[in-house]
């Protein structure tokens, strides 16, 4: 008799009713009450209620508009950098290390230690590789010969000492 044979295993749990939806057009509020919901799971977990958005925006001088920038979030000590761009016209001119050092900053501030990415191989891993980032990983993506690049930097500050969370 095999181990798996003599295994006590648990009945099976009812489902609970439930109504579902597969939709590519979630509503604002409804993704809002997922991630409110995870929310509060983390803080009951940890006992840290930290998370907030972080965003540093480039608005057209005339119209006001937002052209381009980043945007992101921090939570439980770690900075997520989720989308960065800047219209070709502003790229070379040193704008995106400002916005990027100006996000970090904000990070750390916050008590931050590290902040993660990803990009995709035909965007801007060099970019970030530049300004201290690391690879973590890369996992393919389309077109062929594509890949989406992760990548992670420690945030220390200006001393080189690492933050403390807070």
């Amino acid at each position: 008799m095999s181990a798996s044979d003599t295994a006590v295993t648990a009945s099976p749990q009812p489902k609970p009713p439930t109504d579902w939806v597969l939709t590519d057009s979630p509503l604002s509020e409804d993704v809002a009450a997922i991630s409110d919901a995870l929310d509060r799971f983390n803080i009951e977990h940890t006992g840290i209620a930290d998370r907030r958005p972080l965003a540093v925006l480039v608005r057209d001088p005339e119209t006001r508009q937002v052209v381009g920038g980043l945007t992101g979030r921090t939570s439980l000590g770690l900075f997520f950098l989720d989308l960065f761009y800047l219209p070709p016209r502003l790229r070379g001119s040193g704008l995106g290390t400002e916005l990027l050092r100006q996000a970090e900053d904000e990070a750390r501030a916050r008590g931050c230690r590290t902040a993660v990415l990803y990009t995709i191989t035909f965007q801007a891993p060099g970019f970030y590789q530049n300004h201290g980032w690391k690879r973590l990983g890369e996992v393919p993506c389309d077109p062929p010969g594509t890949s989406r690049v992760f990548m992670t930097k420690e945030l220390t500050a200006p001393t080189g000492e690492p933050t403390r969370f807070r």
